[in-house]
């Protein structure tokens, strides 16, 4: 498992405002890897169905708020997870059977555009390689440095945890 995590600077031009300023200069992006010995579809099958995280995630509860456009846990879906001290609330935006989940945030952190890409890809072995990059702006000025270093290990454990889960679950289902 790996961690990277950068921030995009972007050139201003002299008409923008100081607000606009603060918004465009770090875009964070995080990314994280794990491997599982799972194949894409039991990976992806997890991940899909909020349903599952409480049981294998670092979340308390999960709650189908509204329902995809054409099924439960489509696109469209709203999610929310819920931990002691969080509530994320998070939209299906982009599902690729077996290989892709995306989803942006709606509430629950003080965040600007952000957006997660989950990509699952096949192994030599017959697992699958999970990388789950996200990017975002911070809503406050001064707490990137925060949230970058917090959301990387999120994602990190939220990776090793869905790469674990579909290795226990081959190992009761397989």
């Amino acid at each position: 498992m790996w961690i990277k995590i950068y921030a995009v600077q972007h050139e201003l031009s002299a008409d923008v405002s100081p607000l606009q300023q603060c918004h465009a200069m770090k875009r964070i992006m995080i990314a994280a890897t794990a491997k599982s010995g799972a194949s894409p579809a039991t990976v992806f099958a997890l991940l899909k169905d909020g349903s599952t995280w409480p049981t294998w995630a670092m979340f308390d509860s999960f709650e189908l708020e509204r329902p995809g456009r054409q099924e439960p846990f489509g696109v469209g879906a709203i999610r929310v997870f819920k931990t002691r001290v969080s509530c994320a609330r998070e939209e299906i935006v982009e599902l690729i059977p077996d290989r892709r989940l995306s989803y942006i945030l709606l509430s629950g952190f003080p965040f600007r555009e952000y957006r997660a890409d989950v990509d699952l890809e096949p192994t030599d072995g017959g697992g699958t390689a999970i990388r789950w990059r996200a990017s975002f702006y911070p809503k406050y000025f001064g707490t990137g440095w925060f949230w970058r270093i917090f959301m990387a290990l999120v994602l990190a454990t939220i990776a090793r945890q869905l790469a674990s889960a579909a290795n226990h679950h081959i190992g009761h289902n397989g």
